[in-house]
């Protein structure tokens, strides 16, 4: 039977999406795509800039959602929410892998080809990443002197003192498993949360005897959860190593770093890394 002409032409203009605002659309004005879009300035007539440029940019947005999440969980592990913890630790996965796939467009750079706009970037460094830092600070790789290079930029530079005093993700992790009753150093527990965590032989044991227990308990899932975060970031920074030396081998790198010998040295270092040694205790 026939749908009557009123109603199929009210059933089409119900299908008909609103295109007609006052102002920006709605889509705008909560994305902010235009400011998002017209932030990109290159700096050479090299037509490879403009990947590398949006490519950091990207990278620079995936900081800030992985900052947000490790934030988040270390506040719920301060609380004992545990469960909420672990929901952020994996979203923060699915976001490190995203981040990680960031360096397919730049992974297989000549040196020629990252030489055509190379210069642009003057004394420019990802180093100087000022939601990159409050990142490694989230994971215990805390430093002062990398407070340094933003005194010129109040925000970022309150910003990073603030989480440079504060505790890092794995000290709210060992504060939870102390109040679980389980034997971590009071020397850990009261440690100077702006210096650098060094691993513990101690809290080795615990996440051993953590293992040896329940496999499906809910410290052994944080102690998985954390684990592919490490993992990530591992991938992360060996992703970078292998990118910057294909595209300019051993030589120094922008901003005065030391460029492919900082890199390997810091793809050596484990994230949580009694969480790795103590799997061979398990």
């Amino acid at each position: 039977m026939s749908q009557p002409a009123h109603q199929s032409h009210a059933a089409q203009e119900a299908e008909t999406p609103q295109l007609d605002f006052r102002g920006t659309t709605p889509y705008e004005d909560y994305v902010k795509a235009d400011v998002l879009t017209h932030l990109q300035h290159t700096l050479s007539d090299d037509p490879g800039e403009m990947v590398f440029l949006v490519t950091t940019q990207v990278m620079e947005l995936w900081f800030t959602v992985l900052v947000h999440e490790w934030e988040t969980a270390a506040r719920a592990l301060s609380e004992d929410r545990v469960p909420a913890a672990i929901d952020a630790l994996k979203r923060s996965a699915r976001e490190l892998e995203a981040l990680n796939a960031s360096w397919r467009p730049l992974a297989q750079l000549t040196p020629a080809q990252f030489n055509a706009y190379r210069s642009a970037l003057g004394e420019g460094s990802g180093f100087q990443s000022a939601m990159y830092r409050r990142l490694e600070f989230l994971l215990g790789e805390k430093s002062a002197s990398m407070l340094v290079p933003h005194r010129g930029a109040p925000r970022a530079h309150a910003d990073l003192e603030k989480s440079l005093h504060e505790p890092c993700l794995y000290d709210e992790v060992l504060r939870l498993l102390a109040r679980r009753g389980h034997a971590i150093p009071d020397a850990l527990l009261t440690r100077d949360v702006s210096q650098r965590y060094e691993p513990s032989e101690q809290v080795e044991a615990v996440w051993a005897e953590i293992y040896r227990g329940d496999p499906e308990g809910e410290l052994a899932r944080l102690g998985e959860a954390l684990t592919d975060v490490a993992e990530l970031v591992w991938r992360w920074r060996n992703d970078h190593l292998l990118a910057t030396r294909r595209a300019m081998g051993a030589k120094p790198g922008t901003g005065g770093s030391a460029g492919v010998a900082w890199l390997e040295k810091r793809a050596q270092k484990s994230v949580f890394p009694e969480l790795w040694t103590a799997r061979s205790y398990v």
